[in-house]
């Protein structure tokens, strides 16, 4: 079935709140409308890329009753040590520990999205994965960097496209996904999917 193609008329719905995923869609010219989705990240558990493709899912099926004739995209990133899933730290003392746990070591940030096309059907879902290295960090860089307040919302305490930039010795796959949204695979199941005619998009 063909769907309309989003456009500044028809939006695309991206089933989040966050500032870094709304920044990144802005940063590429992409037409859509922010709405919280209010699902509870915690109650899902698996390996970490099943987690996140179905939280990403459940997160847009969450919006869709309101906006079931639009193309809809749910997100959900996580920072995975070891066999360790970190999430937004709750605290000070939540954010320090997975700072030290990170310090000097590297990490996997993985984040699922799931397209639902207009008749809440699931047209795409990816799981991809970035490998993050932080230095070795200080016990005052640690202290001083949770003290600006970055860490906080954020999956593993820290945010690459913020002051936490200094901690990141390198990375290995997708920048933007570590920053919440694998731009070059959600545009490409965009494409894929019908959503999108081309890309980018006149002006």
């Amino acid at each position: 079935m063909n769907f309309q193609h989003i456009s500044t008329d028809y939006r695309l719905i991206l089933a989040s709140e966050s500032p870094r995923r709304k920044s990144l869609l802005r940063q590429i010219n992409l037409p859509f409308h922010a709405v919280p989705s209010h699902v509870e990240e915690n109650q899902i558990e698996g390996k970490p890329s099943v987690k996140v493709s179905l939280l990403a899912e459940n997160k847009a099926r969450a919006v869709h009753p309101e906006f079931n004739s639009s193309w809809i995209l749910g997100a959900d990133t996580i920072v995975v040590i070891g066999e360790e899933i970190l999430g937004k730290p709750h605290d000070h003392h939540d954010a320090e520990s997975m700072l030290y746990l990170l310090r000097g070591r590297e990490h996997e940030v993985i984040t699922g999205f799931c397209l639902l096309n207009p008749e809440g059907d699931i047209a795409q879902t990816e799981a991809v994965t970035t490998l993050v290295r932080m230095k070795s960090l200080a016990a005052d860089e640690i202290k001083a960097y949770i003290a600006t307040g970055e860490p906080f919302g954020k999956a593993g305490s820290y945010a690459i496209q913020g002051i936490g930039a200094f901690m990141v010795e390198s990375i290995s796959g997708s920048y933007t996904n570590v920053v919440g949204l694998p731009v070059c695979a959600v545009i490409q199941s965009l494409l894929s999917a019908g959503a999108l005619r081309e890309f980018p998009m006149p002006l």
